[in-house]
Order: structure tokens, then sequence, then C-alpha cells
């Protein structure tokens, strides 16, 4: 799912299976998000940068939305707005790390 609006407070309370991207262009979405249910993070892998890319061009396409159409001509700006959000009984179960490799940090 993409959220391209404001989320409500508790954002995520109850949230099991699938993922969400959610952008944020004011910083309100961790003050609303509910760290019980689920984990969140800026786009950290290509793949799922491309998912997210996808979804919104999707979206724009589909609806001729202008704002959506205006994501996508902005994207290298925007991408750093949204957040990956996952549950925390589905870390384990992803098809793609959250990271890229080159970019994880090892534990010491």
């Amino acid at each position: 799912a993409v959220l391209l609006g404001k989320v409500g407070r508790n954002f995520g309370a109850g949230m099991t299976g699938g993922m969400a991207f959610v952008y944020d262009a004011d910083g309100s979405f961790e003050r609303r998000a509910n760290p019980d249910s689920i984990v969140w993070q800026r786009v950290a892998a290509q793949h799922w940068e491309n998912t997210l890319y996808d979804l919104v061009a999707d979206h724009a396409k589909a609806t001729d939305s202008k704002w959506s159409k205006g994501l996508i001509e902005d994207w290298p700006r925007v991408i750093g707005d949204f957040w990956q959000v996952v549950p925390k009984e589905m870390l384990t179960r992803l098809p793609h790390p959250l990271v890229d490799a080159d970019e994880a940090v090892a534990a010491e």
C-alpha cells in the first residue's frame, strides 16, 4: 500500500502482513506511528525503491493524478520523504531485505 496523505494517530496498530509506504513531507509520521506493531525506516533498498516507484507511477497513470505525477517527476528529491512500514511479524518473511547488502553494517 502507498499512502500519499497524512496518517492518523496510532498508525499501524494491529497491522499484520503486507507493507506500507507512507509519504511524509511534513515530518509528522513518526509521532503518529505505533511502535508496538510496526517498524519503519526510510526506503534503503533498491528493490523496494523500485517497487514504490512503480506503485506511484501506476497510480499516476490510472488516475491521471497531478499530485502523483509530480512525485514521479521529482523522484530523486521526494524519495527521502517516504517511510517504509513493516509489521514486526513480517520482518523475517520479506522476499527481499530492507537494506541493500552493501549498505548493511555488521554488528560488533
